[in-house]
């Protein structure tokens, strides 16, 4: 007698969802590790510095009439005086200033780091010495960066001398601001460049030959062919850069100087308060700037990035039209 069993889509279900299963543990268990490291040097950090900045240092009498010096818990009060007390103005400054550089600067890297691949990427002789001068800039410190443009907008300085002006760069003022503006993008362009050029470098060459052959000119292959297979990279690269210049300090703080207000950061508020040995006020302003950043990096990856995260997951699991119309059966025949 022969019988036949056969099983059903729920039993395939359940074998993948097994296998899904299985591949989520040891997902897991592989990086559990750098989860731990991150938890630690990540995590531990941000909940101090938030529980730093419910507290505030100061001295009162106590019920004696001797003098205590010590920590004071003050809630949210640190908090509400950033945004409404009378230092709030200081913050808007800040926050006013962070954000004009990071659109303004991110958004001329990017013009000029695309530009920098393009170049880069083509067959010309001297082109590896062009590469190289090219990511000097990217190579020398950021402090070593900011001496060197300090020079460059001295009083007697170059830049003075190109425009044929007396421009006191170094002091109050928008000049200041694009002074800082041409420094950060003369410094880091280079590597929005460097990793366009490597996303220019993995486009197959018969895509441009094709595009030729169908009549497409330079401007149209560039916006059609080479944009779109680099954008994924060019993402990274933008958020990189807009995380970084968030947190900018280093640069106006050795170009332009501490305490002016035409260049003053939050990171630059924060060192303030904190060598001033007002912690809590200083740790209120470092966790203002950390959601800062995390809602600006949230909102590039949910608004720019989530459509490039789906196009993988669909291009990696996507399966033949006929694939997915053929019932999952399978037979078993016993013989006995």
């Amino acid at each position: 007698m022969t019988t036949t069993t056969t099983a059903g889509p729920a039993a395939a279900r359940r074998r993948r969802r097994g296998d899904v299963q299985g591949s989520g543990r040891l997902a897991a268990t592989l990086l559990s590790p750098t989860f731990i490291v991150l938890a630690l040097v990540v995590g531990y950090p941000v909940i101090a510095a938030f529980r730093e900045s419910l507290y505030q240092r100061g001295q009162g009498l106590d019920a004696q009439g001797f003098v205590v010096q010590g920590d004071k818990f003050v809630g949210l009060r640190n908090y509400t005086d950033i945004f409404t007390g009378p230092n709030s103005g200081a913050f808007w400054n800040a926050f006013w200033n962070t954000t004009f550089f990071t659109v303004v600067t991110v958004a001329l890297e990017t013009v000029l780091g695309v530009a920098m691949a393009l170049v880069m990427h083509r067959a010309f002789r001297g082109r590896g010495f062009v590469r190289a001068s090219i990511l000097v800039p990217w190579a020398i410190p950021t402090v070593v960066s900011a001496l060197l443009w300090r020079w460059v907008f001295q009083a007697d300085g170059v830049a003075n001398a190109v425009i044929g002006k007396q421009v006191l760069w170094t002091t109050e003022g928008f000049h200041a601001k694009i002074a800082v503006i041409i420094a950060d993008t003369w410094k880091t362009a280079p590597f929005v460049g460097l990793l366009v050029l490597a996303g220019l470098q993995v486009i197959p060459r018969e895509v441009h030959e094709a595009a030729r052959v169908d009549g497409a000119g330079a401007w149209a292959g560039f916006w059609r062919i080479t944009l779109p297979m680099v954008k994924p990279v060019l993402l990274v690269a933008v958020l990189f850069r807009l995380l970084d210049v968030l947190r900018m300090f280093d640069l106006p703080a050795v170009l332009i100087g501490l305490h002016k207000d035409s260049v003053e950061t939050l990171t630059m508020i924060a060192y303030d308060e904190a060598t001033n040995l007002r912690y809590g006020p200083a740790a209120a302003y470092a966790t203002v700037l950390f959601v800062y950043v995390a809602v600006v990096a949230y909102a590039f990856v949910k608004l720019l990035g989530a459509d490039i995260i789906g196009d993988m997951r669909q291009a990696r699991t996507a399966r033949p039209a006929s694939a997915k119309k053929k019932p999952l059966t399978s037979a078993r025949k016993v013989t006995t």
